[in-house]
């Protein structure tokens, strides 16, 4: 399981560290454990990033605007939904999880049925390049295994 609260301490002082002045309550957790039913819409004036987590490993961390609906609520869920989603790289990387009878209809029930999803919500107005700092953060930190391309590994 993450620790939330002390991933939320160290980016305070790292973003700190950054110049960006942001306190620990303007980071709301949205913990979704498993079995979770994915975030219908990202709320108003939010930005995001999410983590999707399975058996000890994280498996995603991204990023959403405030635009960025369908990639905040369905796209992770459905491998035909974009070029690049998590179901997609779990269909890619079955044999080397030891997941048994998972297609392409399925992967998104899978997902849902089976991964613990955090969600970092964070105000517009504290900007992109906050979002961005936090992303990176969170990468660094839980070390996702489907994160880019092969190619930039």
């Amino acid at each position: 399981m993450i620790d939330v609260e002390q991933i939320i301490l160290d980016f305070v002082h790292v973003a700190e560290l950054a110049g960006i002045n942001v306190k620990k309550d303007d980071i709301q957790i949205e913990r979704l454990t498993a079995p979770h039913t994915p975030p219908s819409t990202l709320p108003k004036g939010k930005m995001a990033v999410y983590v999707f987590h399975w058996n000890d490993q994280c498996f995603k961390v991204g990023k959403v605007g405030p635009k960025s609906q369908a990639r905040y609520a369905s796209q992770h869920y459905n491998p035909k939904s974009s070029n690049s989603n998590l179901s997609k790289s779990i269909l890619k990387d079955v044999p080397t999880l030891g997941i048994e009878d998972i297609s392409d209809k399925d992967v998104g029930t899978w997902i849902k049925t089976n991964t613990e999803r955090v969600n970092f919500l964070i105000p517009e107005s504290l900007g992109i390049r906050l979002l961005s700092l936090l992303e990176a953060f969170l990468q660094c930190r839980l070390k996702p295994r489907f994160e880019g391309f092969d190619t930039q590994k």
